[in-house]
């Protein structure tokens, strides 16, 4: 089974938090902040939303950027997921 999802919306994957800072210093698991980077997985379909027409900008593999607080968390098969509104997304990761 796989998550497909549906309208404007998107499943992201965290990607993981640096360990340690620039300097050297390792973090513990309480003083790392949340990632707000994650990579693409599924992309829905796009069309009207809203009664707005939607078109996808972003694409399975893309890494993005997203705002703190946005989406759903969810777990399947073992792994979290977050599903987010393409609006929720700040930026494309080059």
């Amino acid at each position: 089974m796989k998550i497909k999802p549906l309208g404007d919306r998107v499943v992201i994957k965290m990607i993981e938090a640096e360990e340690t800072t620039k300097s050297g210093i390792i973090l513990t698991g309480a003083a790392k902040e949340k990632p707000q980077m994650a990579e693409v997985l599924e992309v829905g379909p796009g069309g009207m939303v809203d009664g707005k027409e939607v078109k996808m900008e972003v694409k399975v593999g893309d890494h993005v950027l997203f705002t703190k607080y946005a989406g759903t968390e969810v777990k399947f098969d073992g792994v979290t997921y977050i599903i987010i509104r393409q609006a929720d997304i700040l930026a494309i990761v080059e």
